[in-house]
C-alpha cells in the first residue's frame, strides 16, 4: 500500500538529487525484522567516477557505508522509505520535508521552505564529523592531536580508537535503564593514560562523574593535571589494583556503587575480578576489552576432531581466546546480563579489538543457563575460571 504524500516525497527526493539541491536525507523509525538497525543517512559525494550518493546503514554496533549511482539509489531508496524506515526527513538548498509514515501505508508530509545549512563541501574527502571534536583541548593534552586537530604522528590509529569507542559507548548507553534524578557513576577500572576516560567524560558531560583508577601513580597525577586544565569537574583519578571483589583495598575503593563499569584492555584475569566488581555492585552496563587470555589455556583439552588442528600453537592461543571471552559471555547471561561481543575497531588498526558490553536485564540464576555453560566448559575441559570462581558457580558437576 502507497500513499499520495509518500510519492510526493519521492518526487521531491528525485527532483534535489536531479537538480543538485541534495544536501541530506536521514531515514528513521525502522520498521523491520533488522532489531539492530537505527538509521539510514544519505548524502551526495563527488567520486572519481562522478556523483554518487553515500549511504551510511546505522546499526547498534556497527556502522556500514555504500556508494550509488544516483539512479541506482533513488531505486533502492523507493523501496525503502515508508515501508523499511517509516521516518524521512529531506534537507535541500531551498526546502526541507518530514515524512511521517505509519506500518498501514498511511503517511503525513510536511514540507518548508525553510533551507537547510549548507555542507562544507559535496566532495569525498570533506572534513568528518567525529563524535568528539577533533580539537578538544584534552585531545592535545594528551599528545593525540596537534594545534590543528590532527591525529600527532604515530597517534592515528589511538585516535580513531577513541572516536569509536565514544560512538559505541552513546548506542548502548541510550540502551541501559539508567537514573535520571542524579549524575551516572562511571568507573574505569585499569584508566592507563586515560584516553578513553577522558572520552566518556567528555561524552556525558555534566550528566556523570567519572572516576579512573590505574595503579601507576605517575599517570593518575598526569590524568588529574590534564582533567584540571582542561575543566573537567565531573572527572577524577586514584591510585589503586583491578583486585577480586572480596578483597579490600582502601586505594581502589569505589565510593559510589558505578552504574557502568569499564575495564578496558585489563590483562588476563584482570578482566574477570573487574567484571566481578560490577556485578557486585549492580552495575547496569559493564563493559571490556579483554587480552592476554592465558588462565585456560593450560586447561584446555581438545576433543579428538581437534587434536591435529590445535598442534599449532596460534592455533592454540586463538582457540584459547575464544573460549575464554565466549564462557565470560555466557557467564555474564546467567548474572542476570544481556550481553554483546562485538569487534571494538578494525584489527588494522589494534589486534586488541574484541570488546564485551553486558546490559543488566533479567534476574540471575537461570538453571537452564548454567547448565548450557558448564556443557560448553566440559567440552573443552575447563574445570575452573576466575569469573565463575567470583560467582560461586562450579563448572563441573
Amino acid at each position: 500500500m502507497t500513499s499520495p504524500q509518500r510519492e510526493q516525497f519521492l518526487a521531491l527526493l528525485r527532483a534535489a538529487v536531479t537538480a543538485g539541491t541534495l544536501v541530506k536525507l536521514t531515514l528513521g523509525k525502522p520498521y523491520g525484522p533488522d532489531a539492530t538497525l537505527k538509521n539510514l543517512f544519505v548524502r551526495p559525494v563527488t567520486l572519481k567516477a562522478g556523483p554518487h550518493l553515500t549511504f551510511v546503514w546505522r546499526h547498534a554496533t556497527r556502522d556500514i557505508t555504500k556508494n550509488h549511482q544516483p539512479d541506482a539509489a533513488l531505486a533502492e531508496l523507493a523501496t525503502l522509505i515508508g515501508r523499511t524506515f517509516l521516518d524521512a526527513h529531506l534537507f535541500t538548498t531551498t526546502k526541507t520535508a518530514q515524512l511521517d509514515g505509519r506500518p498501514d501505508g498511511t503517511a503525513r508530509l510536511h514540507i518548508t521552505g525553510a533551507a537547510a545549512p549548507p555542507l562544507q563541501s559535496a566532495a569525498h574527502n570533506r572534513p568528518k564529523e567525529y563524535t568528539l571534536p577533533a580539537d578538544a583541548p584534552w585531545l592535545r593534552a594528551l599528545g593525540v592531536t596537534n594545534d590543528h586537530g590532527r591525529p600527532r604522528e604515530g597517534m592515528a590509529d589511538k585516535f580513531r580508537q577513541i572516536q569509536k569507542f565514544a560512538e559505541l559507548l552513546s548506542h548502548l548507553i541510550a540502551e541501559v535503564a539508567l537514573p535520571a534524578d542524579r549524575p551516572l557513576h562511571v568507573t574505569d577500572m585499569g584508566s592507563g593514560k586515560g584516553y578513553l576516560t577522558f572520552a566518556i567524560a567528555a561524552l556525558l558531560g555534566p550528566r556523570a562523574t567519572v572516576r579512573g583508577i590505574e595503579q601507576r601513580p605517575e599517570l593518575v597525577d598526569l590524568c588529574n593535571r590534564v582533567a584540571r586544565e582542561c575543566g573537567f569537574a565531573n572527572l577524577d583519578f586514584t591510585a589503586g589494583q583491578i583486585l577480586p571483589p572480596e578483597i579490600e583495598n582502601p586505594k581502589s575503593k569505589i565510593e559510589n556503587p558505578p552504574d557502568v563499569l569499564l575495564a578496558l584492555h585489563a590483562c588476563d584475569t584482570a578482566t574477570d575480578d573487574a567484571l566481578a566488581q560490577g556485578i557486585a555492585a549492580g552495575a547496569r552496563l559493564l563493559v571490556v576489552s579483554p587480552c592476554c587470555q592465558k588462565e585456560l589455556r593450560a586447561q584446555l583439552t581438545a576433543p579428538p576432531v581437534l587434536t591435529d588442528a590445535l598442534r599449532h600453537g596460534i592455533f592454540q592461543e586463538r582457540q584459547a581466546e575464544f573460549v575464554t571471552d565466549a564462557l565470560r559471555a555466557q557467564l555474564l547471561e546467567w548474572a542476570g546480563y544481556r550481553t554483546k561481543a562485538f569487534e571494538f575497531i578494525s584489527t588494522e588498526h589494534t589486534a586488541k579489538n574484541l570488546m564485551i558490553a553486558a546490559i543488566k536485564s533479567h534476574a540471575p540464576g537461570d538453571a537452564a543457563r548454567a547448565e548450557r555453560l558448564r556443557e560448553f566448559a566440559t567440552f573443552y575441559g575447563i574445570r575452573t575460571q576466575r569469573l565463575a570462581a567470583h560467582l560461586s558457580l562450579p563448572l563441573t558437576p
